[in-house]
């Protein structure tokens, strides 16, 4: 569980920045489950979600609705990071989700996705066509030993401004 993945700090530190204002001003759900980026780079990202009172459920294991969260966030921020380097906005939305839960998640949870390059070709796409671009990407769950816990594939759609 402690693989780190090659950042530079600085960048981290931005989105991580841009996640709690994401969370604090945008999408106050986010703010709530207060989900941790753990590493991002142009190939994969991480970020974990806390077991806590907030985010369990009455089985003791982690609510749908964290889980959807997390599977957001870890599917969701590499548009943003890529806008960011691009110096461009973007357009960010899901347009479907699906969901396998495998176990219970009962610890914390990390959410991975390997998928930056599909965001960074839809963007690239979104920019030299001016519409709007659907791709699938896969987010994993990894309880605190490891075991993947779900998987999602969201379509993430984006169009860049």
């Amino acid at each position: 569980m402690q693989n780190k993945m090659p950042t530079t700090g600085s960048s981290l530190r931005k989105m991580r920045w841009l996640l709690f204002l994401m969370g604090l001003v945008k999408i106050p759900l986010i703010g709530f489950v207060r989900p941790k980026l753990l590493a991002i780079d142009g190939q994969s990202v991480r970020v974990r979600i806390k077991l806590r009172r907030r985010t369990r459920n009455h089985l003791g294991s982690m609510y749908f609705g964290a889980l959807a969260v997390g599977a957001d966030v870890a599917g969701g921020i590499h548009a943003f990071y890529f806008a960011k380097m691009a110096g461009s906005k973007v357009s960010f939305a899901f347009k479907s989700m699906q969901a396998e839960f495998i176990q219970r998640a009962e610890s914390h949870t990390v959410f991975e996705s390997q998928d930056g390059p599909i965001v960074k070709a839809a963007i690239a796409e979104s920019r030299s066509t001016g519409e709007r671009v659907n791709k699938p990407v896969k987010v994993s769950a990894l309880n605190r030993a490891g075991e993947e816990v779900a998987v999602f594939t969201l379509v993430i759609s984006v169009k860049v401004r």
